[in-house]
């Protein structure tokens, strides 16, 4: 792949996820039974960041979980798929608001998957959706309710969200696939 622009850096992601959280706070009218559910994998430290900085913001730590959508993807043959699941959602998840969280939303098809995932497992009052970055490319009437950046961009091009936990370091750039 052929390195075309870093979009975000460190400071940049910060300062959105400092934004995104007071967005989450004024939408749900405070942290009343709002919980955070990363999908595995780089939703997971995205949701964690978010709930840190809810808690610089409100004082009050909101739950995070893990959540894995491998047994609910629509692109993976079935009978190939692991029976093990790499969920970790320790609370209870009915009659609450969910905000799911993901680094990068493109198709929906992952997005999709999750909501499947969250659903199996409980009745939440309401799910909301975190994306980093929004590249386009939707294929199900599925929307972000919380942006961190859009990022229009074609095909043949590559978002790479990089972050401290999974990766050393934190940014966000995009690439374009070779010939």
């Amino acid at each position: 792949m052929i390195f075309k622009a870093q979009i975000m850096d460190e400071a940049a992601v910060e300062r959105t996820l400092v934004r995104i959280a007071h967005q989450i706070i004024e939408k749900n009218h405070g942290t009343d039974n709002v919980c955070l559910v990363g999908i595995k994998s780089r939703g997971v430290p995205l949701a964690r960041r978010l709930s840190d900085n809810i808690f610089g913001i409100e004082g009050v730590r909101l739950p995070v979980g893990k959540l894995d959508i491998t047994q609910h993807r629509d692109d993976l043959d079935a009978a190939a798929l692991p029976v093990v699941s790499d969920t970790d959602i320790p609370f209870d998840i009915n009659g609450k608001t969910v905000v799911l969280a993901d680094d990068v939303i493109f198709t929906t098809r992952t997005a999709r998957a999750a909501l499947d995932a969250l659903i199996a497992l409980g009745r939440p009052a309401r799910i909301q959706l975190f994306a980093l970055i929004d590249r386009g490319h939707a294929e199900f009437p599925i929307k972000p309710d919380f942006v961190g950046k859009n990022i229009p961009t074609s095909l043949r091009e590559v978002v790479a969200v990089r972050l401290r936990e999974t990766d050393g370091e934190t940014s966000v750039s995009i690439y374009e696939k070779e010939n």
